[in-house]
């Protein structure tokens, strides 16, 4: 116990640097699944803080995805993480642990129900009696999944040979014939679909017959056009559903911590586009718009002082 006590009043003491004075900030980072664009920024994002702020460069822990890097924020687990906005905003109304704030909106991710294109697949509900990946347990992907179903009559333990396998494994999966559809919230491209498809042919499914009901149901959610040219794949656009991401902290980071962490991820951007190409869309005027997650006031102040 008194171990735990000590490791907490660590965590707390090495997040309340002042000035200049970083170079005892201890930070983990949620990041998400390997082959992932959170883990990809998340790599991007220790390497470029370790030189601007000057931090040491923080861990970065492999995780489920959006909720598992909630429930960790919330338990001091890891200080910094990325969710999308759905898992946040039900995040949000939890009262138990630490209080989660917002450095920036980053990048929007795109649903992606991949399906062999060998199949006679070509709606949702065609997914019926099919072998489905709806995301790793304790995934945000598992949790639009759940949500997109449901408002579209599909039950996961009836109507699904439902399977929980986060990206990497669902694609590889899918390559080994074991698989005939799976669920993907990310960023377009996403390495580990790309790589997929030049090897199996598959194609996106279009939600446009079962995205309003869900809207209306769940606001967070807005709707988008997905090129096939975003994994050259044969056939036209298909409409999917597009979510908000955002770079959360929790309260035990100061606002000096705070807002050099938000200072040098506007820095490092050319790393992170090098890393991922959806980084090309985060924008420091966008980035503001973290609702209905409260900004951290670190990250407020460095907005007041780039004039936003």
């Amino acid at each position: 116990m008194h171990a735990v006590g000590a490791a907490l009043a660590l965590a707390t003491l090495s997040l309340s640097a002042c000035g200049d004075d970083f170079d005892q900030v201890k930070l983990t980072m949620a990041a998400g699944s390997p082959g992932g664009v959170y883990h990809e920024l998340s790599m991007a994002l220790a390497d470029a803080w370790s030189r601007d702020p000057g931090i040491p460069r923080p861990q970065v822990a492999n995780t489920a995805g959006s909720v598992d890097n909630l429930g960790r924020l919330r338990a001091n687990q890891a200080q910094v993480g990325f969710s999308a906005a759905d898992a946040a905003e039900r995040a949000q109304k939890e009262s138990t642990g630490h209080k989660l704030l917002a450095l920036a909106r980053m990048h929007d991710d795109y649903l992606q129900v991949v399906v062999r294109d060998d199949l006679p697949v070509t709606k949702l509900s065609d997914l019926k009696g099919r072998r489905v990946s709806v995301g790793a347990s304790n995934s945000g992907v598992k949790l639009i999944a759940e949500r997109l179903l449901e408002s579209a009559d599909i039950s996961l333990d009836s109507d699904l040979k439902v399977q929980y396998m986060d990206l990497q494994t669902s694609a590889d999966a899918m390559r080994d014939g074991a698989l005939d559809a799976f669920f993907w919230s990310g960023g377009v491209p996403t390495g580990p679909v790309t790589t997929l498809a030049t090897t199996v042919k598959v194609r996106m499914l279009d939600l446009s017959d079962v995205l309003p009901k869900l809207r209306q149901q769940y606001p967070v959610y807005g709707s988008a056009t997905l090129p096939a040219s975003a994994y050259q794949l044969d056939g036209g656009p298909v409409v999917t559903l597009v979510v908000r991401n955002f770079l959360l902290v929790n309260d035990t980071m100061s606002d000096d911590v705070a807002e050099a962490l938000l200072r040098g991820l506007f820095q490092a951007q050319s790393e992170l586009v090098a890393a991922s190409p959806v980084a090309r869309s985060i924008e420091v005027r966008s980035a503001i718009e973290t609702t209905p997650i409260e900004l951290h006031p670190g990250a407020m102040r460095y907005y007041r002082d780039v004039k936003i």
